[in-house]
């Protein structure tokens, strides 16, 4: 087959491009971003450089639709021909091109989200907290589902795990040019403003294409409270309530704004970023401190300038909206401690006095934010007494409107996120506690680890005294494996109190990660309450527990079906459990971003779970790149979080629990053959001799810890002997990169081979959703696998056994899904998931080669003894973050 001239390349291109069923202006949006990306290619100054991407590009484009060997091994010769500087920029183009696609994809769905906004007809209205409440009240009755939509509760926690392959520079310049395409969208075509608009997009693309995309060095923990709060800055802070409105204007119709809202905040936000120290020395006591002080300067600037714009606005005069008599007391209170101010504000606001109060109240915020011991509000709750006192007398004064507008806005504001903004969780291995336990009891000198260790237990206590009790106080413990290693955090806190022998209050959390763990979990929860210091702590709360759950770990312990498999048990069992002991129970969700670490659509997830286990409460991590992919747009947080409250409301709905439990009853027979088959299938493969250093040599899993991703190291050794060495990401991220996606569906071609009955695993797709939820994360996963790639990436090991078992299931797994869903291929049911993975193959394809001729040349290296090339290391890292964003997830 003869290389295409540049003629029928470009006609190659634009029939595979034609051929892609997306909408026409996300099309258009493609083509532009495209257009403006080869411009920026041609007067790069690196001659011929657009030719050689375009050459590239056709020939992974051709190889994808012929789907033959020939035109797959002209692909291979054209990136392995290309000088390694060469290589590098065509490397780079490529990411620089998915970005582009990615952005293009998400103002594609911001402005379908924009355009339904607020139609009862769109097609996306069953899934909100709204309509959720409808249907909840049918069941249940209105009184009951209004009583759970007040105590709802939705709590994402934001981890520093290191999963965003992105630079902070590249996401703020992909940031600034969804802004551009805004401006182009709402502009004339072909006028003034439209031209303008692409001149600074293809400005800032330039700007892409020249930003270096890997970091020089890791991010320290305190990088990373910063990059975390850039998307409360940009989106959470007023896509929360925007939320809330939103429900409370559907529910309450045209009386919403004019009357006390129906719905409470329900949306919690918490973070590990600066307390996880689980495996990262340098979260420190002192990252602790620190990441809790930018927390609150960011939430607290953003009341303050919140609280002026209100105050304001609220030239309400005295004649039209008289103050209530508790206003005027609140003013003389404000007048006596900031009489200089309030003086001045008088002038400025002459027979205004809510605007006043408003003013003052800022002032207050102003001087809390900057420790002013004088005028500083003591906590939230002072505040928010003074913004209701406001409340109260708009309304008194016949103006609700402006009592329930934006009044009602900062209101939910102070009360979603205090002056603390995030609740920092602590998180430490219980191998750590109980190591320095044995040195304090031995009555050692304390070492630099047990001062650390006892120097956190202070940090919180300073925390809780500063910002609040909900500002720290959820201690994690990684690893759980018995009643002592809760117990553990409680003696070493009494280690840590200072003279007067106080300690920080804290609600000790277990984390059951592996198998083993999730099986025992119901015993090591009664032998815990039994304990008066816990017992004690669980009736302060109101017999409120949390209890947290690993999918990363437990999927890399037994696979990814049979770890399904035993959430799903552990869940039903703790839930039974803490029905059964009166207990109040929250089951935190450790899900990664991708499919092998529990990642996928949540709301369907939420919906497959097990009668009470969600009970109105969802707190789950939301870990690197699904951050910026969930929260990153304002309208699609608050797409997301809609949806998510919405599964959380519906998954206590009668028929939804009768749903899944007679699913689950009616197909354990299925189950059981699943776990077995799956688990001895994954344990065939992983506890193969040498399985650890094969894998190691197969993928890119070495290089993959040389990217400045996080603080955290990527794994817990110096080297990989087993699976035990090494962190659920990096194994999630390694097979990803290597096209191969075991970790998110190897076993379950085996397990389904194992039922043999294609009916009953058809009729199971349809009437149980957990199995439902695998299928179509296994399928998701599946798709974005590449056979012919996957053989090269294999064919660097000399294991053509384990390679053999790799390929047989991915072929038997992805006839089975098929079948099950009746389709011809896989995703057939998930169209629109479909074409947005098959636009992106043929690119990932080009950086696969990339990537596979520089791990060949390592390889090579390594096998003779040389030194690692350093241009050969930069470009795999190069096509690392490349295929990280054309496949939209890494770990």
């Amino acid at each position: 087959m003869h290389e295409l001239t540049q003629t029928e390349a470009i006609d190659l291109v634009g029939r595979f491009e034609a051929g892609q069923e997306i909408p026409e202006r996300m099309r258009a949006d493609v083509r532009m971003l495209g257009s403006l990306l080869g411009r920026v290619l041609r007067e790069s100054g690196s001659p011929g450089l657009y030719e050689d991407v375009e050459r590239l590009r056709a020939a992974t484009i051709q190889a994808y639709t012929d789907e033959t060997d020939e035109a797959f091994e002209r692909a291979a010769r054209i990136a392995d021909s290309f000088a390694i500087d060469r290589a590098d920029e065509v490397a780079r183009a490529f990411t620089c091109y998915f970005h582009l696609v990615n952005l293009a994809e998400e103002h594609q769905r911001v402005r379908i989200l924009r355009e339904r906004d607020g139609r009862p007809d769109r097609e996306d209205a069953g899934d909100s907290v709204a309509a959720a409440f409808v249907r909840l009240a049918a069941e249940v009755g209105d009184d009951t589902a209004l009583l759970r939509l007040q105590a709802l509760r939705f709590h994402p926690v934001f981890t520093a795990h290191p999963t965003e392959a992105r630079r902070r520079a590249i996401s703020t310049s992909i940031r600034r040019l969804a802004s551009f395409l805004e401006e182009h969208d709402a502009s004339l075509r072909g006028g003034a403003d439209q031209r303008r608009a692409e001149r600074r997009m293809l400005e800032e693309i330039d700007t892409l294409w020249r930003t270096a995309p890997l970091r020089p060095e890791k991010p320290s923990p305190t990088d990373e409270v910063r990059a975390v709060m850039a998307v409360f800055d940009e989106t959470l802070y007023t896509a929360v309530p925007h939320v809330y409105r939103r429900v409370d204007d559907a529910l309450q119709g045209p009386a919403a704004g004019s009357r006390t809202p129906v719905v409470r905040p329900f949306v919690r936000i918490g973070s590990w970023v600066g307390g996880d120290r689980d495996g990262n020395p340098f979260v420190t006591a002192s990252v602790t401190r620190k990441a809790a002080a930018i927390a609150s300067e960011h939430v607290l600037l953003g009341l303050e300038q919140t609280a002026i714009r209100i105050g304001r606005g609220l030239t309400l005069d005295a004649t039209t909206t008289p103050p209530s008599a508790a206003l005027l007391s609140l003013w003389q209170r404000l007048k006596a401690a900031d009489e200089d101010a309030a003086t001045e504000v008088a002038k400025r606001s002459p027979n205004e006095p809510h605007r006043r109060i408003l003013l003052l109240i800022a002032r207050r915020i102003a001087a809390t934010r900057a420790r002013n011991a004088d005028l500083a509000y003591r906590d939230p709750e002072q505040l928010l007494s003074d913004l209701r006192i406001v409340q109260d007398s708009l309304v008194q004064a016949h103006a609700p409107r402006q009592a329930y507008g934006h009044l009602q806005q900062l209101l939910w504001q102070v009360e979603t996120f205090g002056f603390h903004l995030t609740e920092l969780e602590v998180r430490q291995h219980s191998a750590v506690h109980a190591k320095v336990l044995a040195e304090l009891d031995a009555g050692q000198a304390r070492t630099e680890l047990a001062e650390e260790v006892l120097d956190v237990f202070r940090a919180v206590g300073f925390l809780q005294e500063r910002y609040g009790p909900r500002a720290a106080g959820r201690y994690i413990v990684s690893f759980t494996q018995s009643a002592q290693d809760l117990l553990n955090v409680y003696r070493l806190a009494r280690f840590a109190a200072g003279s007067d022998g106080t300690a920080p209050v804290l609600d000790v959390i277990p984390l059951f990660e592996t198998f083993a763990d999730l099986q025992a979990a119901p015993r090591i929860l009664a032998e815990i309450v039994q304990d008066p210091e816990f017992a004690a702590r669980l009736d302060a709360t109101g017999r409120r527990l949390e209890v947290m759950l690993g999918y990363s770990d437990s999927s890399k312990d037994v696979g990814p079906v049979a770890a399904n498999l035993a959430l799903y048990e552990a869940q039903s069992a703790i839930a039974a459990w803490a029905l059964e002991s009166g207990i109040e129970l929250t089951l935190f969700h450790g899900r990664g971003g991708a499919l092998g670490r529990g990642g996928g659509p949540a709301n369907s997830a939420i919906l497959a779970q097990p009668p009470h286990s969600v009970d109105g409460r969802f707190k789950l991590t939301e870990q690197g790149e699904v951050i910026f992919a969930r929260y990153g747009d304002p309208a699609i947080a608050m797409r997301h979080i809609d949806q998510v409250a919405a599964a959380v409301l519906m998954a206590s709905a009668p028929s939804i629990e009768r749903r899944n439990s007679a699913a689950a009853e009616q197909f354990a027979d299925v189950a059981a053959t699943m776990d077995a088959a799956s688990r001895k299938r994954f344990f065939d493969l992983v506890k193969a001799p040498g399985f650890a250093p094969w894998f190691a040599r197969v993928t890119p899993m070495e290089e993959v810890g040389l990217l400045a991703l996080g603080s955290r190291p990527a794994r817990r050794g110096l080297s990989v002997e087993s699976l035990e060495d090494l962190r659920a990401i990096p194994w999630v991220f390694a097979w990803t990169q290597a096209r191969i996606n075991l970790a998110g569906w190897f076993g379950l071609g085996t397990a389904l081979q194992a039922v043999g009955d294609e009916g009953r695993m058809r009729l199971a797709y349809r009437e149980w959703p957990l199995f439902q939820t695998l299928v179509d994360n296994v399928a998701m996963s599946l798709a974005k696998t590449d056979e012919r790639i996957a053989r090269r990436y294999l064919a660097l090991g000399d294991r053509d056994d384990l390679a053999a078992l790799v390929m047989d299931e991915m072929e038997l797994t992805r006839s089975w899904v098929i079948r099950v869903t009746a389709g011809d291929e896989v995703l057939d049911n998930k169209p629109v998931l479909q074409r947005a993975v098959k636009m992106r193959s043929p690119y990932v394809d080009a950086l696969s080669l990339l990537q596979l001729r520089a791990l060949r040349a390592l390889r090579d290296d390594a096998s003779s003894g040389v030194p690692a090339d350093p241009e050969q290391q930069r470009l795999l890292l190069l096509s690392v973050s490349g295929v990280a964003a054309g496949l939209q997830n890494t770990g």
